[in-house]
């Protein structure tokens, strides 16, 4: 007897496979560590067991922006740039080559509400995109804890590349006005939250704090525009 496999089942074993894709793709070593003054990094904890450093990765001055490469996956910030109260904080994102060190989409985006960075109590949110036309929102406390799901969803705001090798740009942006907690992609709205999922236990200490970037694995953008303004 022939056995028929429902089309639901193959869709979730094709999900299941690529992520175990994801989980298990290696994080490469790229030489130059952080040259921008004033600046910070640290890499996941997966990536510290693996012996990858702030080192194992290349973050510079270019232009009148910053490149970032990696290596790991690495979070960036500056402890003079801080957001409070009501604020955005923004910038660009650009891809010359998307995908052009990894085989499958990295996300990039803007890091808020950081505070005891460095440490093993540090806590903060990072909203991120992804070249595919996905978006991600996540933080740091205790524990990672998602907003949008483990790996994000779709929206249509966020621009995909037309194919592996071609440029790509997000615009990204967290906001924080009153009680919401907003991430922006390209000037809409892709996600917003109360401060009450995104601030307490187990979360962020709160949404003051330093701000930044955060940088997936395998890849390499080119940030410009960084600004952080009062709602």
């Amino acid at each position: 007897m022939k056995r028929i496999i429902p089309a639901a089942v193959l869709a979730l074993a094709a999900v299941a496979s690529t992520a175990q894709a994801q989980d298990n793709e290696k994080s490469m070593a790229v030489k130059g560590g952080i040259q921008m003054k004033g600046w910070m990094g640290v890499v996941d904890a997966k990536e510290a067991k693996a012996g990858l450093t702030v080192d194992s990765a290349k973050f510079v001055g270019m232009g009148a922006g910053m490149h970032a490469t990696t290596g790991p996956a690495i979070t960036y910030w500056n402890p003079a740039m801080t957001g409070k109260g009501d604020f955005t904080v923004k910038a660009t994102f650009s891809e010359r080559e998307y995908m052009g060190l990894n085989n499958h989409p990295h996300p990039y985006g803007i890091v808020m509400g950081g505070n005891d960075m460095g440490t093993e109590t540090a806590s903060y949110l990072y909203c991120a995109a992804y070249g595919n036309g996905n978006f991600i929102v996540r933080g740091f406390g205790p524990a990672p804890f998602q907003l949008n799901g483990p790996r994000g969803g779709a929206h249509p705001a966020v621009n995909k590349a037309e194919a592996k090798g071609k440029p790509v740009t997000q615009e990204i942006a967290l906001q924080v006005k009153g009680d919401k907690v907003s991430c922006l992609i390209n000037g809409q709205e892709v996600a917003s939250y109360p401060k009450s999922e995104v601030v307490g236990e187990g979360k962020l200490k709160s949404t003051d704090g330093v701000v930044g970037f955060r940088m997936g694995h395998n890849t390499d953008a080119h940030i410009s525009g960084f600004a952080i303004t009062k709602n």
